[in-house]
């Protein structure tokens, strides 16, 4: 079920969100800016709505604020206002919303509108889930891995620790890590492995890749990188989370 959080002060327009929503999501209610962001820094969500007026602030404010956090910006939002004038859709759209809905509000369109977001977040999240290195594909979510080869997919049966391992080894296609980066990443520092722990690992990860064990490259005197052509993309590294401030 999707998680949905409403930032709004009037009471009458939870009611009507949440009997427009239904049973279709959860709906989670602040009544302010500074409720909004508690929760924010505790909970997930797939969508917000949120009111431009509101006790102690505009919602202007807050979807600005969430487009330069990592973890928020790509949660899409929706204004649920009274402000309807088309200065009021431009600021709200500049500042980062999806849409724009005005009060007075039909519970059906809302619905609709809130479940065409939904749907195109859940596809950007399966998209965002899945890496493709070569001719090997990495569901993140599922932790499944499968090799194509002449257009047939086959999948790779991994161990918990193989597949960390090899999803490590593709944060930065190669790049050159250390035995003990990915003893420290793979395992934890305050688990005690021999550092010959690694090349036992990686030897039964290239095994189980085949044809495509050379994905997998030993350097020398430094440890092991993941390679494929050069048409190949890179994936980004991941930055940590950090607090939601407003004020």
């Amino acid at each position: 079920m999707h998680n949905v959080l409403l930032v709004e002060d009037s009471s009458d327009a939870f009611n009507l969100v949440k009997r427009a929503l239904g049973s279709s999501v959860h709906l989670e209610w602040a009544k302010s800016l500074g409720e909004a962001s508690r929760i924010l820094q505790k909970k997930s969500f797939d969508l917000i709505l949120l009111d431009v007026m509101l006790p102690d602030g505009d919602g202007y404010r807050l979807c600005s604020i969430l487009q330069t956090d990592d973890q928020l910006k790509n949660v899409p939002v929706i204004f649920l206002t009274a402000k309807n004038s088309v200065s009021d859709k431009v600021l709200g759209f500049s500042v980062g919303a999806d849409d724009f809905i005005s009060k007075p509000f039909d519970g059906l369109e809302l619905k609709a509108r809130v479940d065409s977001r939904l749907r195109k977040r859940d596809r950007e999240k399966m998209e965002s889930d899945i890496l493709k290195l070569g001719d090997i594909e990495i569901n993140k979510s599922t932790q499944k891995v499968q090799i194509y080869e002449n257009g047939q997919a086959s999948d790779v049966d991994l161990t918990p620790i193989e597949f960390k391992l090899l999803l490590f080894l593709c944060k930065e296609v190669n790049k050159v890590y250390s035995r003990d980066e990915i003893l420290n990443s793979v395992w934890g520092e305050s688990i005690h492995v021999y550092s010959r722990s690694v090349d036992t690992h990686i030897s039964k990860l290239r095994k189980k890749l085949g044809a495509k064990a050379g994905y997998i490259e030993s350097v020398h005197g430094s440890g092991y990188r993941f390679v494929v052509d050069e048409s190949s993309k890179a994936p980004r590294v991941e930055l940590a989370p950090h607090p939601l401030h407003i004020g």
